[in-house]
């Protein structure tokens, strides 16, 4: 098993943890992801959803075997400030017709994505101007993980009346990070190079600002339900066994609440640490059966 995130070494955070970077304009989210692994010397990273080369703002990476939990980012809302470049004048009623776009929405894929173009539905939480002049929007945009901005940006301008597109986008938010503890590639390569005394005047190793921008994988599953099992039973989880009802010390204790049957849960040991993702089949107060079906093993 590993540490507990809080003991581990910058190594351990290395093969099991996430960066919330802040992407900048240019290269595409799958670059960025490659830049980290070469530069924290790893085998694998993962970007938490794919954005435009010209879009920037959040993107949490994940280091090494945390590159097997992804898909936690698919079950997350995502949050965006984006300007809206209308084709004429503002109209008197943008506000109402902005709101709107709140709810379900209608989407097709755009010709350049990597999935299917077919019609598709995605919920807008919310959706809200910010600022305005006289043809351009700030909006936020708050939505379901796959909604296609610019696409919203080009039906918002056309129920306006005037057109639009969307100029830029940037992405402030991926639940459960956000854009208040974003670092940029620079802090990265600096923290790597300070620890390994590097760059500071005495050349001893400073680990601060490397420790600062990778964190623990467990903080992108902060938003999941949780059980707590015990050693025991991780054990048999990493040779790939379900959870038993027996090895459930104890539910919901990452803050997220307790888990609901078919639910997406993470699974940790007393200590902290994850040791798998998988859905709730049973009842974790039950005295016997198979509480968790597996989906991914994180040890």
């Amino acid at each position: 098993m590993r540490p507990a995130p809080e003991k581990r070494s910058v190594d351990d955070l290395a093969d099991f943890g996430v960066v919330n970077l802040d992407k900048p304009a240019g290269p595409s989210a799958h670059q960025v992801a490659g830049w980290v692994r070469d530069v924290l010397d790893v085998d694998r990273a993962a970007h938490s959803g794919t954005l435009d080369p010209k879009v920037t703002g959040c993107l949490p990476t994940l280091t090494g075997d945390a590159t097997r939990m992804a898909q936690v980012f698919l079950e997350g809302a995502k949050e965006y400030v984006a300007v809206l470049e209308l084709h004429g004048t503002s109209p008197t009623d943008l506000d109402r017709v902005v709101g709107e776009f709140e709810g379900e929405v209608y989407q097709k894929p755009p010709r350049k994505s990597a999935v299917k173009r077919r019609l598709r539905t995605r919920e807008v939480y919310d959706l809200d101007v910010l600022d305005r002049t006289d043809r351009q929007v700030l909006l936020r945009v708050r939505c379901e993980s796959g909604t296609y901005v610019r696409k919203l940006c080009h039906d918002v301008g056309l129920a306006l009346g005037t057109g639009g597109h969307m100029g830029h986008l940037r992405r402030t938010a991926t639940d459960p990070f956000d854009d208040r503890d974003l670092h940029t590639m620079h802090d990265l390569v600096d923290g790597v190079a300070f620890a390994g005394g590097e760059d500071t005047a005495d050349g001893d190793p400073d680990e601060s600002l490397l420790r600062a921008a990778l964190r623990p994988a467990e903080e992108a599953l902060a938003g999941l339900p949780s059980l707590t099992i015990a050693e025991s039973a991780a054990r048999e989880v990493a040779n790939g066994a379900p959870v038993y009802a027996p090895g459930v010390i104890a539910s919901g204790q990452n803050g997220a609440g307790d888990p609901a049957e078919g639910d997406l849960l993470a699974c940790y040991v007393p200590n902290g640490s994850a040791i798998c993702l998988g859905t709730l089949v049973g009842d974790p107060d039950a005295e016997s059966g198979e509480v968790v079906e597996l989906e991914r093993v994180l040890v």
